[in-house]
């Protein structure tokens, strides 16, 4: 009985903190519009997300002023360019069709159809058992959240083929995510891999439902075979651009941005992967016909990552019309069209080094990881799930439950010290609460796979790549609207596990939900 009258007077304290009254938007000190942005600039530092701003944050441990930046670079799909939830399906139907029609794949595969909330980014997939995950930052498979085809796999057998839950490092992803060399795992880091992902699930699923006996491996691979010839035969290009208006979105949000930063004089440059034909078509859409005026440097197909590693490629000016001309590049012109080439000529030519510049991608392996750690350039991540995944931590059900699930391990890490039954039967009660009330956490984002950001309690695979690649996240680039072009973000200094408020004198919604909300582990 010792123990209740303390917990009694705790679970009071926490009542009272958790008072709709008593709880403001979230998060705190009125950030938290989920169509603002979040400078991400540090990485040690939490989000930044201003209710006047959209989604951006800051992820490094130095201050960060955008007065400092003088060049600014972009990647075209997915950070100039955004796209309606019709490119996804259409990826997909198009590569479940190669599958049939080239690798000859049952025909029965054609019932499936793409399903738009099944993945999230950032998952893992084990190519030999054919099995896709979610693994936080420390390479733990975050349970329940283990899909062999559409069905998820048990704990316990999830635990018995991995001997625990933890992945070791000699079979994770490679730098780039890869499964190669001897890694088995596949991270899916590009917003264009959810058809992917999908896909292999769904054919997992057509498989394992008609007890067919069949070769992960060669499935993952002609899974990914099918998915390149979308983009590399031109498939998806040509689609797009015969019926743009439904595809792309958010046009008159990137030209604003980029007007902007024209009218600021600063410079600008684009590095994609795409075509020449596909990105005028699609910039001629959001801005007109006089795009490339904005821009002192354009490169397409630029062939990236090895673009910023493999110094053998020579720069090929481009015509109007797509033909490739032989002449040897002395300097990168404006107005005029470049093809392949790499970062080190890039930088030769036009003296662009440093901090004074800033990329903004949304892969972070291909687009951002070399030039942070090789090239010392700012980088800005573009993770459009920002918008969801925020307005959901500003429901009154999303504050509740964490503010809750927060205070049950503060009474728990208190209270078990009390070995008497009695105290032992309430804090097993909470034990169990706790427990139940977690997959809450995960299932208010994503029912298969839960948060981008978050496991359970720690950062994902994909927060710990984010935050050591990227300066800045943000939804989109239309984040920097809300910010002048003189704007410094500096870090937040966020608890260490040892620095952390003692309980309980700190239980107030706020301190919870800075404790949750801000405490990204990045750095700069």
């Amino acid at each position: 009985n010792s123990v209740l009258p303390k917990a009694a007077s705790l679970i009071h304290q926490v009542c009272l903190s958790i008072h709709p009254s008593s709880i403001p938007a979230f998060p705190v000190q009125g950030h938290g519009d989920p169509l603002e942005p979040i400078p991400a600039l540090s990485r040690v530092e939490g989000p930044h997300i201003d209710t006047q701003r959209q989604t951006t944050s800051h992820t490094h441990t130095q201050s960060y002023g955008l007065r400092d930046i003088e060049i600014y670079g972009f990647d075209y799909d997915y950070t100039l360019a955004f796209y309606s939830s019709h490119l996804h399906t259409l990826i997909f139907n198009i590569a479940r069709d190669i599958l049939i029609s080239k690798h000859r794949y049952p025909e029965g595969l054609r019932k499936y159809e793409y399903i738009p909330n099944f993945a999230v980014r950032g998952l893992h997939y084990d190519v030999q058992k054919a099995l896709l995950m979610k693994i936080d930052a420390f390479h733990y498979i975050q349970l329940g959240t283990v899909y062999r085809g559409l069905n998820p796999v048990p704990d316990e057998e999830v635990i018995a083929m991995y001997e625990g839950s933890h992945v070791p490092l000699e079979i994770m992803s490679d730098f780039y995510g890869k499964s190669t060399h001897g890694h088995t795992m596949k991270q899916f880091m590009d917003i264009f891999s959810l058809p992917e992902m999908t896909l292999l699930s769904c054919v997992n699923d057509f498989f394992m439902r008609h007890n067919i006996d069949y070769e992960p491996v060669h499935l993952y691979k002609d899974v990914k075979e099918a998915i390149r010839d979308v983009h590399v035969k031109g498939i998806m290009y040509r689609a797009v651009e015969a019926d743009i208006e439904k595809y792309v979105c958010y046009g008159e949000q990137s030209h604003a941005v980029l007007k902007k930063l024209s009218e600021h004089g600063k410079k600008m440059f684009l590095i994609t992967n795409s075509p020449f034909d596909f990105v005028n078509r699609g910039m001629t859409y959001i801005v007109g016909k006089d795009w490339r005026e904005l821009f002192d440097v354009v490169i397409v197909q630029a062939d990236k990552p090895s673009f910023f590693n493999d110094r053998r490629k020579p720069f090929r000016r481009v015509t109007d019309k797509g033909a490739l001309l032989w002449d040897r590049i002395h300097r990168l012109d404006k107005g005029q069209i470049y093809k392949q080439g790499n970062l080190y000529e890039f930088l030769r030519l036009t003296g662009w080094r440093g901090s004074k510049v800033l990329y903004f991608g949304d892969h972070i392996y291909s687009d951002l990881a070399d030039l942070t750690l090789k090239h010392g350039w700012r980088t800005g991540a573009i993770i459009p799930e920002l918008r969801k995944e925020i307005k959901i931590m500003n429901t009154e059900q999303y504050v509740h439950v964490m503010t809750w699930l927060q205070s049950l391990t503060g009474l728990i890490e208190q209270m078990q010290v009390h070995r008497d039954p009695a105290s032992q039967a309430v804090v097993d009660e909470w034990i169990r609460e706790r427990e139940a009330m977690k997959p809450q956490t995960k299932d208010i984002f994503n029912a298969q796979f839960g948060s981008l950001f978050r496991t359970y309690h720690n950062p994902t695979y994909f927060s710990r790549r984010l935050s050591r690649f990227a300066d800045i996240y943000m939804a989109s680039i239309s984040c920097l609207l809300n910010y002048d072009l003189q704007h410094t973000f500096f870090p937040r200094r966020t608890p260490l596990q040892h620095e952390s408020p003692f309980w309980p004198e700190y239980i107030c919604t706020s301190c919870l939900k800075m404790t949750f909300a801000f405490s990204y582990p990045l750095h700069l």
